[in-house]
Parts: structure tokens; sequence; C-alpha cells
């Protein structure tokens, strides 16, 4: 007489999971430290937990050393053929108390902090991890989705040196087999993509979704799926963390920047920088670690040089002091305000032809410094030495309000340039959720 009521529960709640369009996490920004962190639930009892968000990144981190209290971790033995699958060459041995951070004959991995570039050998483990859930307009569940068996490394606590304030890990975005998005689409079945949304608000969040293609609703009839422009990811041969091995790629995501327009017109570059060369340097990559785009110095240079000749026709000139790490600055009386941002010469990273371009208005070319000595915007773009290994890294800033959806099964890049041209940012997606906590495998 029971059965009945019990099938109808275990449908419904397989029904949620099997017609959601993706799995979700909010985007927050620290605006203390510019780092973009999420939030997940890990561990059993689920525990939310506060992580950096790290595009680039091969696997995810946690610091096992404090309070790692769970009921379903597990170690992953060096000789299984899951330690073998993501090419592990180290094997991790303790004499102390067995626990998350201690044990023999374990499969290690170094997680490395993307600030101090500093790694350490550490476990890998496997414990529950949950997320929202959604259909791409709003929110469908608190933890809807469940990821019972979610690979990540342990790590020590100074690891986290210079992280933002509650931050307890790194979650990876990353190209890798073993990161947060690939994980999630192989554990629930769902496409190999995932889309983010930086947002420019100081308070509220942005989402990043999990195993979807779209739609991506910012308000009742805004589907931004529908208005991206694709350009193909490049494969670095050459990955750039400290532990890398011989002829492992990168994780991160590279695109074909071919040019630079300020106004329409072209920056001068020597084009031998926008390409990859069989060394790993040299290109363009999308980075959430970075706060600013940086630029090799002789593009920085004859960027600068190009924009600050443009903007005379606005009537702008440069103020006499700059303001760290910013090189070309102006009175903040004098620049006017517009839907899209300060009014200033339009930006324009080109692809693989002139009419694919990622067009960057006021709101992410320009940053607003208020302080007692100095009411200045200033060019959001910061020099990153002769000898930088990536040409150009598009930063934090510039992918505010953009929406980015990364297609691993095509291998491509959409991007949406500033959705506040449609009337929408970031921060409007709708994390109210619609039903209570349910978790389904």
């Amino acid at each position: 007489m029971f059965l009945l009521p019990f099938l109808v529960l275990t449908f419904s709640l397989v029904f949620v999971l099997s017609h959601q369009t993706a799995l979700l996490a909010p985007i927050t920004k620290d605006h203390t430290t510019h780092q973009y962190t999420i939030q997940a639930h890990l561990k059993t009892p689920l525990q939310p937990t506060k992580l950096l968000l790290h595009l680039g990144a091969s696997f995810s981190w946690l610091d096992c050393y404090q309070n790692y209290t769970s009921s379903t971790f597990s170690h992953v033995p060096c000789n299984s053929s899951l330690c073998s699958s993501f090419h592990s060459l180290a094997c991790s041995n303790c004499y102390s108390p067995q626990g998350p951070a201690c044990a023999n004959d374990t499969c290690a991995l170094f997680p490395e902090n993307p600030l101090t570039r500093k790694a350490t050998l550490a476990n890998a483990l496997l414990d529950s991890l949950a997320l929202p859930t959604t259909d791409g307009s709003t929110q469908l569940s608190q933890l809807g989705g469940l990821v019972p068996d979610f690979l990540f490394s342990c790590s020590q606590t100074s690891l986290l040196q210079g992280l933002a304030k509650g931050v307890a890990g790194l979650a990876a975005l990353g190209r890798s087999n073993f990161s947060l998005p690939a994980q999630v689409s192989r554990s629930l079945s769902l496409p190999r993509y995932f889309a983010l949304c930086l947002s420019g608000s100081r308070s509220e969040p942005g989402p990043v979704f999990l195993g979807s293609s779209g739609p991506y609703f910012f308000n009742s009839k805004i589907d931004l799926s529908k208005s991206l422009i694709y350009t193909p990811l490049i494969l670095n041969p050459v990955g750039s963390t400290v532990i890398t091995y011989y002829l492992q790629p990168s994780d991160e995501y590279f695109i074909g920047l071919t040019s630079i327009k300020v106004n329409g017109k072209a920056v001068p570059i020597n084009a031998s920088l926008l390409t990859v060369d069989e060394n790993g340097f040299g290109g363009t990559k999308i980075s959430t670690v970075d706060p600013y785009t940086v630029l090799e110095t002789s593009i920085y240079k004859a960027f600068n040089d190009l924009f600050v000749k443009e903007a005379l026709g606005l009537n702008l000139t440069v103020t006499a002091n700059t303001v760290e790490p910013f090189g070309v600055c102006y009175a903040g009386k004098d620049i006017m305000s517009t839907r899209v941002g300060p009014a200033v010469p339009t930006v324009d990273l080109v692809m693989q032809g002139d009419d694919v371009f990622w067009r960057v208005f006021g709101s992410n070319s320009m940053v607003r410094i208020e302080r007692s000595d100095a009411d200045v915007w200033c060019l959001g773009f910061v020099d990153g030495g002769p000898h930088a290994r990536t040409s150009v890294v598009i930063g934090g800033h510039q992918l505010e309000d953009n929406l980015l959806q990364f297609d691993l099964e095509s291998e491509r890049l959409g991007f949406s340039s500033s959705i506040l041209v449609k009337g929408t940012t970031c921060a409007n997606f709708n994390f109210t959720s619609t039903s209570s906590k349910r978790i389904v495998k």
C-alpha cells in the first residue's frame, strides 16, 4: 500500500534532475582582493564552502588540515585506474594518524595557489559535492544536484595565503577531465558546457551554469544564449603550473586574438606575439584570477598611445598623476556616463575575422578610483612586462557583465560583449529557490 507513493516520489526527484538545464553556483567578488569566489556544498553532512574561482586550474583543492569532518571521504590508491587517469606520478605515505590529509599508498597531486605561485604535495580525495539546480531562468532547488564522488586535492592551510577572507580552497574550471564542470557533466550525464557571468555589482552575485548550452535568462525576456558570437578555443601545448609534467598541455582557455582596435583603428602589434609558440609563450588567454587585462609591454604602450589619441577626440586629457597599477587616468568630472559606462573610445578584441570581435565599452575598459587624493577614471589595462609568458591576459574586470560560454563539445568560446547593451546585468539572474532542499544523484 506504500509502494505507489514511494514510486511517485522517486520519479519526481529523477524528473527534476533529468529535465533541469544545469547546475548552478553564485559567483561573488571580494572587493578587497578583487578575487571571485563561488559557494559549493561539500562533505557529509553537506557544508557550505567558499572557493576561489579559477578558470584555468586543472583540479580543485581544499584545506584538509582545519576542521575537515565528513563521513564520506575516501582516498585514491596509488595503483588504481583513477590515479592513472589523471597522470599523477606521485604517491604519498604518512605515518601520523590516518585522516583526510594522511594515508599510506595514496595517489597525490600538486595543488597550487595561482596568486602566490606556491604548490605542495597533497592527497587526492573523493567526497560529496552538491550545487543548486536551474532551468536557466531561475534557481529551482538549493541543493538539487549531487556529485557523490567529487575528486579534488587536499592541501595544507598555508596554501590559502593571499586568498580572500573565508576562502577554504579553489574551484577549478579548466579544460582537464577533473575540473568542476567536467566532473559535473560526467557524473550527471549533462552536456560538456559551462557558462559564467561575473557580476559588476558590488553586492549581488552573478551565476556560473554547469552542464548547459542554454537558455541563460537574466530577466524574463532575454535569453543570452541566442546572441553569442563564437571563436575557437586554442590549445597551448605547454602548461604553466609550478609542477608541469613533460608534454602536458595547458588547461587554461586560449583564444586566437588577431588584433586590438580602438575606435575601429588597429593597435600596431608584432603579430608573432599573438600566436602561441611551441614552448607555450605568446597568445591570448582568459583569466579570473588576474583582476585586470595584462598586456605585454610593447602591446601595452602601443594600446595606451592609441587610446589617448582617440580620447582627445572626446576632449579627454590625461591627468598628470596616475594611480597604480594603471598608466592612463582621466579626471572623473571630465567623463560623461552612458548606459554602458564611461563615455570613452571603444576597444575591440578581434578574433578570426573583422566580423568576429569582442567589444569592450567603458564599463569594462575603465576603473573608477575615488579617494581623498584622487577622483579619476583609469584605463583598466596593466603592463605585464617585456617577457610576459602570455601576451594578452583578459582579466576579471573586462569579463564583468559579459556572458561567456565554454562549449567543450565543439572546443569553442561563445561571448556576448557587454550585456548592459541589452538592458540587463549578470546580477539580474534569479537566485531565489522555488523549492525546498532536495538531493538527487
